[in-house]
């Protein structure tokens, strides 16, 4: 495995924790926090923080962008003002457990679509890995017994959920796709998408401010905004698009099956929630499957 792939696959494991505390943020603040109002001002605060250090980049990188042109509005469009606005809906009705079930749609969507956008078909032990990764996250899911799949309750933001995975997984598709015309610093990229992406949020945040007002600025409630701007935004995506370009849309999105795993191990570590058996096991067999899916036969 070349050097920079075990810090790329690092990186991506990163982000699926620093997202899997966006989506509780998400869920734990949905009655406090409109979900535009959280997918504005997030980005609104992250863009101020990258502006003071990339601005000036920005200025002497201008031809570059402008030679990406339209494909950087379109991936913006995508990953900035979209799809964290749809998961952010999605919390509204949503529970934790069915957006990890819609969850497991995003790494076979990038599978498929990264084989017919990007002639990338996975190997057959890719296939394998992630088979054995969504074993172990059904088994997360279902608290150890499968009886419970099938009394499972979906909402209308499940139908938003799934929207949102194919949101990202375009996104992630394209990242890879387009990456010739997108090579500027990875700082400089991200602040030009979020440039173009959080104007793009602002006519459906007024709209949402005329229909249900806004939010009081209770030091919880920034404190919630803050999180999502600099670990789910800030860090988050710089690892997230250095991951695709490294290793490739479709390991890249295998990666996300962690998320779960992670939403367990943070609420066993902020709210006391016990570590049960079928999460040891539904961890194991998804990390076990992400090894496999990912590690490359020795020469």
């Amino acid at each position: 495995m070349p050097a920079r792939q075990p810090l790329a696959y690092a990186g991506l494991l990163l982000a699926c924790l620093f997202w899997a505390g966006n989506a509780l943020v998400a869920r734990a603040f949905f009655e406090d926090i409109p979900p535009l109002a959280l997918s504005f001002w997030r980005w609104v605060l992250a863009l101020s923080i990258l502006l003071v250090f990339v601005g000036r980049d920005m200025w002497h990188h201008r031809s570059a962008l402008r030679r990406a042109g339209w494909r950087l509005w379109v991936i913006a469009a995508l990953g900035i003002a979209s799809y964290n606005s749809l998961l952010y809906s999605a919390a509204q009705t949503t529970p934790a457990i069915n957006i990890s079930l819609v969850n497991t749609c995003l790494p076979l969507a990038t599978f498929i679509g990264g084989g017919l956008l990007l002639g990338e078909w996975p190997r057959r032990r890719a296939w394998v890995g992630l088979a054995i990764a969504a074993v172990g996250l059904l088994l997360l899911i279902s608290r150890g017994e499968w009886a419970n799949l099938a009394g499972l309750q979906f909402t209308p933001g499940d139908l938003v959920m799934l929207v949102a995975v194919v949101v990202w997984a375009l996104y992630t598709l394209l990242l890879r796709r387009w990456g010739s015309y997108l090579t500027v610093p990875p700082l400089v990229l991200l602040t030009a998408l979020v440039t173009i992406g959080t104007p793009l949020i602002l006519p459906f945040y007024l709209w949402e401010l005329s229909q249900v007002g806004g939010f009081e600025p209770s030091l919880p409630n920034l404190a919630a905004i803050a999180y999502t701007a600099l670990f789910a935004s800030l860090i988050a995506y710089l690892a997230w698009n250095n991951g695709v370009k490294v290793v490739g849309a479709a390991k890249a999105a295998i990666t996300s099956y962690s998320m779960p795993v992670f939403v367990a191990i943070l609420g066993w570590l902020l709210l006391g929630e016990a570590l049960q058996p079928y999460h040891w096991v539904g961890g194991g067999l998804i990390f076990g499957g992400l090894l496999l899916a990912t590690l490359q036969r020795p020469a």
